[in-house]
C-alpha cells in the first residue's frame, strides 16, 4: 500500500515503527536485532523511530498535554515517508508550542485559539529567532493544527485568517571571482579540491554531493546523476566541466576502493557535512577570506550567477539547480545580470556626455 494514501483516521493496530509509551510512562522501543548488515534504508527508518520516541518522551517528562495526538501526527508523517530532519523539525515545533501552552496554563488542545498562536509567535520572536525560522515553525504548527481539525479534536476556526510572517527578500551571496581564485590557490588536498570545484561547476547541494556514489558519475559523458534531490526529492542530472573532470580523475587515483561513495573520510565510508564545512572554513582562513561571510552554499550561488552572466536561460538554470519554482531561480537574476549592468552604463554614459537632461 502506498504510504501516502493511508488515512489519518486509520485505526488499525500500530506496527512496530512508532515508539509506543507504556502504561508507566516510559517508552518501549520494538526489538530490532538485524541478522545481517543494516542497509541505509533501515538505518534511516531507525533514525525516524528514535526521533518520534524522543519527542514523545520529552512530552511525558515535561508533563505536557497532547501526547496521543502528537504520537498520531508524527506517525502520519512517518507513513508519508518524510525525512528524519522533517520529522525532527515538526517534533521540535510542536514541543515548543506545547511548552508555551503549559507556561500559559493552557492544558487542553481543544481550547487552542488564534490568540494562543499569536502569543506563541511573539514568544519565539522574543527568543531572538529569525523571521525565516519563525515562519518555518508557524507552517509546521499549522500543519499539526490542521491534523487536529481533521480528527475532530479542534475547531476549524483556528485555521481561519492564518498568521503570516513577512520575510525579508535577501539576495543569494555569491563568491567574487578574485576570492574564488584565492581560495583555490590554497587548497592542496586532492579530495578537497575536487569537492570545491565540483560544487562550483555543478551547483549541487553539499548533501547531494556527499551522497553521490561512484556509479552515479560518468566522466566520459561529463555528468552526475542525482537520484533523489536533497530538498525536492526529484532526481536530476548535472554536468561536469573539463576542469571538474580533471580534479575528479586526480581524486579517483587517491581514494579508497573500500567505499562506494565518491568522497569518504578517514576510516569512514562517507564524508560528513561537518568535516567538509570545517575544511572549507580553514581554507577560507588561509586565503584571507575568513571574515567574508562565505559558506559552502555560496559555491552554489556562484555557479548560478556565473551561468546567468554567461547567457543561460532561467528555465534551463532552474532544471540544473533542481528548483521546483522558477521564482527561486529568478533571485539570481537580481543578484548579477551583465545585460542589466551593460544597459545601465550605456545609458549613464549618454547622460554624462550631455546627451540628455541630467548632465552636471
Amino acid at each position: 500500500m502506498n504510504a501516502e494514501h493511508v488515512s489519518v483516521e486509520d485505526r488499525r493496530p500500530q506496527t512496530s515503527f512508532p515508539a509506543i509509551p507504556s502504561t508507566q510512562g516510559s517508552l518501549v522501543f520494538p526489538p530490532w536485532i538485524p541478522s545481517q548488515p543494516v542497509s541505509e534504508e533501515s538505518h534511516e527508518l531507525r533514525r525516524k523511530q528514535k526521533i518520534i520516541g524522543r519527542a514523545l518522551e520529552k512530552i511525558i517528562d515535561r508533563g505536557l498535554c497532547g501526547h496521543e495526538p502528537v504520537r498520531a501526527y508524527l506517525t502520519e508523517l512517518y507513513r508519508r515517508n518524510c525525512r528524519p530532519n522533517t520529522l525532527r523539525a515538526h517534533a521540535q515545533t510542536i514541543g515548543s508550542f506545547l511548552l508555551y501552552l503549559k507556561g500559559c496554563r493552557q492544558e487542553r488542545l481543544e481550547a487552542i485559539s488564534r490568540e494562543d498562536i499569536g502569543g506563541f509567535v511573539e514568544h519565539e520572536q522574543d527568543l531572538g529567532l529569525t523571521p525565516n525560522t519563525i515562519s518555518m515553525r508557524l507552517r509546521g504548527l499549522y500543519s499539526f493544527l490542521k491534523f487536529l481539525v481533521q480528527r475532530g479534536e479542534l475547531s476549524a476556526e483556528v485555521l481561519t485568517r492564518k498568521l503570516r510572517i513577512k520575510l525579508p527578500v535577501s539576495l543569494p551571496r555569491a563568491i567574487e571571482p578574485q576570492a574564488v581564485k584565492q581560495m583555490l590557490a590554497v587548497i592542496d588536498h586532492p579530495r578537497d579540491r575536487a569537492i570545491v570545484l565540483v560544487l562550483l561547476r555543478t551547483g549541487m547541494r553539499i548533501g547531494e554531493l556527499l551522497d553521490t556514489r561512484l556509479q552515479d558519475i560518468d566522466l566520459n559523458e561529463q555528468k552526475i546523476e542525482i537520484m533523489v534531490a536533497q530538498k525536492s526529492r526529484v532526481g536530476r542530472v548535472v554536468y561536469l566541466s573539463e576542469d571538474a573532470c580533471a580534479v575528479l580523475r586526480q581524486w579517483l587515483v587517491h581514494r579508497s576502493r573500500k567505499s562506494d561513495y565518491l568522497f569518504h573520510g578517514m576510516g569512514r565510508p562517507r564524508l560528513s557535512y561537518e568535516a567538509v564545512r570545517g575544511r572549507f572554513e580553514r581554507y577560507l582562513s588561509r586565503a584571507g577570506l575568513a571574515e567574508a561571510g562565505y559558506s559552502l552554499h555560496s559555491l552554489r550561488h556562484t555557479y548560478a550567477s556565473e551561468l546567468l552572466n554567461a547567457g543561460m536561460r532561467l528555465e534551463c538554470l532552474q532544471q540544473l539547480l533542481g528548483h521546483s519554482c522558477i521564482e527561486m531561480t529568478r533571485r539570481y537574476a537580481r543578484l548579477t545580470d551583465t545585460t542589466r549592468r551593460e544597459e545601465y552604463f550605456r545609458a549613464m554614459a549618454l547622460i554624462e556626455k550631455g546627451g540628455l537632461d541630467g548632465h552636471y
